[in-house]
């Protein structure tokens, strides 16, 4: 899914993915078909970024001076792939297919100064060179921890590697490692495995033929592995020789379950435990619930209704006593209405990518088509969004829907957008891929206003054409003057305290999220992250309605906005979640670099609000629509 680089804003988006099964062994995208290769097709290896957890900025393979064919090619890319800083190119490696080759010298390149400098920055900033081959990116075997035989890999190989006494030393010899599963009735087979292993080796030759290289420490009988040969060392006004091996190697994998290799998950009972958890809180929230509804709320409408006498209903204290402004327009109504209509369209954008998840579609082989995705269910669900704050904007008996519907349109996506562009044009400055481009910056622009600010028109026009919605009880024309509230029912502490436990629901599962964004991993354990965004939602709707009744059991009516607010405030934890992780599990050293993290995290947690607080509102809308529908008023 997502890896680190310099479209981290897709952190935010993560959060709308699902996939029933955790299990991994049918994941590949529908309507794409495996190729088939016969004995002797050429292979041509492509290379993507740059990339490095410690600056998370991707950059092009070519920045640095490796060989390059005659003529480079870009592949086709979509909307997602450009905003994640992929750019995949041709490179100088190919060879048959289901042919093993030796040691194989491909060209060599001076290095400049300039060169030696980008060499060694690289290197310093642990920079890994990802390739692909048949769509499946390279993967480097490692030993894994306390000595188990389980295989495990990690993305891309090191630029190089730098010694004790200071010395830098490039990867200049790869040895790659093609498995393919072979039709047993024909010649056909299909590329499932690529790994490769970085060596460092100083070539030496006589004369150099760039038609026909040839150096006399790679021949046919010469094995090369890392350490087994003088590396080379980056230094500056010296040539690099690269070179390659190959050996094709059988495999019991089919092609459908190729992509376990990168997606081998072994703490599957932290995610339980962190299910399990979030499960207990739902539950404790549920029962403070039905409590409330079953035996206070009950006892409390057949006592109000019993009520014959004027005096006795004066007697009476509690939420009824506020029936008569409880449906009072909140202060700032229409900014309300424009927060609710944007929390409807991320709803919408998130489920229905969550749809497109459960069917497969935003498997780690479709690279950039969870971004793409997500951008363009946002801009369609802007009639949502339009829709929504219109029918909200005509309860709360507004006129100017068209000032509303224009907020509505620019406020969530203007602010998004500013923060992006200042983000983007940090990483254009660092010489980064992972900078948008000019074209599909414009392309964006034309999304949102050619097509997302019309569709949130035509949702005003539908919504603000439908009858309002009608209160159960009238409002009085003087507001009721609202007691001294306790310490622990004041707004800002309330609403903080609302916030914790939609963010304990999801914390542990954030954690994953992180890790799959900022340290170079796939995220599909999209079943897991579907239950706990169910449980996200109860959480949500839960907590606001318990700190609402008891809200209005304090006999204040201010319930719009705390409503809102107190399942959004669960993004102030998730922002200072952020900061936790950053100063722990990253080594994100470069300035530029710890402006980037939080400047995504900061949209993240922008998104993360508007979703939460819509959630929080109509859950409390229902509940006061449905307590006051249910008792007599005279």
């Amino acid at each position: 899914m997502a890896k680190a680089n310099g479209g981290g804003v897709a952190a935010a988006l993560i959060l709308s993915c699902l996939l029933l099964l955790p299990s991994a062994s049918a994941f590949y995208l529908p309507g794409v078909a495996p190729r088939d290769f016969q004995k002797g097709d050429e292979l041509q290896v492509k290379v993507n970024k740059l990339s490095s957890t410690k600056t998370q900025l991707p950059y092009d393979y070519y920045f640095l001076d490796y060989c390059k064919p005659s003529n480079i090619m870009n592949s086709a890319e979509n909307l997602g792939e450009v905003l994640r800083g992929d750019r995949i190119e041709n490179s100088v490696y190919s060879f048959k297919m289901r042919r093993d080759e030796s040691c194989k010298a491909v060209c060599r390149t001076k290095l400049t100064s300039e060169a030696v400098k980008n060499f060694k920055e690289k290197i310093d900033d642990e920079y890994r060179v990802n390739m692909i081959l048949d769509n499946l990116p390279v993967a480097v075997p490692r030993q894994r921890r306390g000595g188990s035989q389980a295989p495990s890999y990690e993305h891309g190989f090191r630029v190089g590697y730098k010694s004790k006494d200071d010395k830098y030393y490039i990867s200049n010899h790869l040895s790659f490692k093609v498995m393919y599963h072979k039709d047993p009735e024909s010649e056909d087979a299909r590329i499932v495995g690529f790994e490769v292993i970085p060596s460092s080796v100083k070539h030496e030759y006589s004369n150099w033929d760039d038609k026909n290289p040839k150096v006399t420490t790679c021949s046919a009988d010469i094995k090369i592995a890392p350490g087994s040969t003088t590396p080379q060392e980056v230094v500056a006004d010296t040539y690099v020789v690269f070179s390659y091996d190959v050996t094709f190697q059988p495999s019991e994998i089919k092609w459908a379950s190729r992509w376990d290799t990168y997606l081998l998950m072994n703490d599957d009972q932290i995610h339980w435990f962190s299910i399990i958890n979030s499960l207990m809180i739902v539950l404790f929230l549920s029962g403070m619930v039905a409590m409330i509804m079953l035996r206070t709320l009950y006892r409390d409408i057949a006592n109000y209704n019993q009520l014959e006498t004027q005096e006795e209903a004066q007697e009476e204290t509690g939420w009824k006593l506020v029936h008569g402004d409880v449906f009072r327009p909140p202060v700032n109504s229409g900014l309300l209405c424009v927060y609710v209509g944007t929390g409807v369209q991320f709803f919408g954008m998130t489920l229905v990518t969550m749809i497109f998840a459960l069917l497969g579609f935003l498997s780690p082989s479709n690279r950039g088509g969870l971004m793409t995705a997500m951008v363009l269910l946002w801009v369609f669900m802007g009639l949502f969004a339009g829709y929504s704050s219109a029918r909200l904007y005509k309860m709360f008996k507004g006129s100017e829907w068209k000032r509303i519907t224009l907020k509505t349109a620019f406020m969530f996506p203007g602010i998004v957008f500013a923060i992006f562009f200042v983000l983007n044009t940090l990483i254009w400055g660092e010489k980064s891929s992972g900078a948008v481009p000019f074209g599909t910056m414009f392309a964006l622009v034309l999304l949102w206003f050619g097509i997302s600010v019309p569709l949130v028109f035509v949702g005003s026009y539908i919504g603000y054409k439908r009858p309002a919605l009608e209160d159960p009880v009238k409002t009085n024309k003087i507001p009721r003057q609202i007691p001294e509230q306790a310490w622990y029912m004041q707004p800002a502490f309330s609403i903080l305290i609302g916030g914790i436990l939609p963010f304990g629901a999801v914390f542990i599962e954030l954690f994953f999220i992180l890790t799959s964004i900022w340290l170079n991993q796939f995220y599909y354990i999209f079943g897991f992250l579907f239950i706990v965004f169910i449980i996200l939602i109860i959480t949500c709707a839960e907590i606001t309605i318990v700190l609402c009744y008891f809200q209005l059991c304090s006999e204040d009516y201010h319930w719009w906005w705390r409503a809102y607010l107190t399942a959004g405030s669960s993004a102030l934890y998730l922002f200072a979640y952020s900061a936790f992780y950053f100063f722990t599990k990253l080594e994100i050293t470069k300035v530029i670099s710890g402006i980037l993290y939080f400047g995504y995290m900061l949209i993240v947690s922008y998104a993360f609000f508007v979703l939460t607080g819509t959630i929080g509102f109509y859950a409390c809308f229902w509940f006061v629509h449905k307590i006051y529908s249910s008792v007599k008023i005279d």
